[in-house]
């Protein structure tokens, strides 16, 4: 049995991607399980990732309250990048937002639920594509940091979807899509904006990534559900049963799918 806060998933890719669920500092190979029964029991207790108090509720996917006002990881400008405030000296935690923010990102194309745009810092794309479960992956553009492509997103976003269909994801792999195509349709409808960016921060804020081919990424899911039931360990505080697939950061049961991620910082006991 191992026993401990729950964490997000890692993955490394592969046909199919290999999952792990992270609990503490244990790692177990989650992609064998699947098409066997699996169970995992919350304890009722929650431990805030960062300063390892109990709390009652989770906020930020894992942090106490005090803790989610004062990190830089949980400001509104990690879910809104375009409003960085790094350069007005007011970031939470300046040697982080360095180490995270003020570094390259990749403006990329995606294929969740349909085609979608995002970022991501340019060495996480593939477990950034592999978290959101996209089964197709193409940077397009590369920022000299987070705000930068923030505002490449913001331009690209006028015209294509920017968040993912949890649901739809999780019914099926999603049409394939020329991402080529779409990337050179988007970027022409965009170039005024964008060359407005660089004519703000400089010519090397936002560089074309060219020559880059789409990634194909493949889940262990042997069955997709019909009908999507959340499940939650607030209310079902075991869930067990026959795990179908895991997509995402998504366990998907005979019962209904659990968003791990959301669960972080949970204690959890699993049969190792």
């Amino acid at each position: 049995m191992t026993t401990g806060p729950l964490r997000k998933m890692g993955s490394q890719a592969g046909h199919p991607v290999d999952y792990r669920l992270r609990i503490a500092d244990a790692e177990l190979a989650l992609t064998p399980k699947v098409g066997h029964d699996f169970a995992l029991r919350f304890e009722g207790e929650i431990r805030c990732a960062n300063c390892g108090r109990t709390t009652r509720k989770s906020y930020s996917q894992g942090y106490c309250f005090p803790c989610s006002q004062r990190l830089a990881a949980c400001d509104l400008c990690i879910v809104r990048p375009e409003r960085c405030h790094f350069d007005q000296g007011t970031c939470r935690e300046p040697e982080w937002g360095q180490a995270h923010c003020m570094q390259p990102h990749f403006v990329y194309l995606a294929n969740t639920s349909g085609l979608k745009v995002g970022i991501t810092r340019a060495h996480q794309g593939m477990t950034r594509w592999i978290d959101q479960g996209a089964s197709q992956a193409l940077p397009i553009l590369e920022a000299a940091s987070r705000h930068l492509s923030g505002l490449a997103e913001i331009a690209l976003g006028r015209h294509v979807a920017d968040r993912t269909d949890w649901r739809a994801m999780l019914r099926g792999p999603a049409a394939d899509v020329d991402l080529n195509a779409e990337r050179d349709r988007l970027l022409a409808l965009c170039a005024d904006e964008l060359d407005a960016i660089r004519a703000r921060f400089g010519a090397d804020a936002l560089r074309p990534l060219a020559g880059r081919e789409p990634l194909q990424i493949e889940y262990p899911v042997l069955h997709y559900p019909d009908k999507i039931r959340s499940l939650n360990l607030d209310k079902t505080p075991e869930i067990a049963g026959v795990l179908h697939g895991i997509k995402g950061q998504y366990l998907i049961f005979d019962s209904g799918v659990l968003n791990v991620r959301k669960f972080s910082a949970y204690i959890v006991s699993v049969e190792s």
